[in-house]
């Protein structure tokens, strides 16, 4: 997708956002130990480690979906 290369400032800030709010929901997860929350949290931090690494892959694709 085009916009993701012509935005980078945008793109790398939402990386940024994404990656530090995913490492206190980590943490924050990691130390309610024993509670179930807290697993839940940490499983939504990985989930935004995640979109953090989507969004970086995104302007790199070729959009060559399944051809070879």
């Amino acid at each position: 997708m085009a916009f993701w290369k012509e935005h980078p400032t945008l793109r790398i800030l939402l990386i940024a956002v994404c990656f530090v709010l995913a490492l206190v929901m980590i943490i924050a997860g990691w130390t309610m130990t024993g509670e179930l929350a807290g697993l839940g949290i940490m499983v939504v931090g990985v989930a935004l480690l995640l979109v953090a690494l989507a969004i970086y892959n995104k302007p790199f694709e070729d959009g060559k979906k399944g051809k070879k």
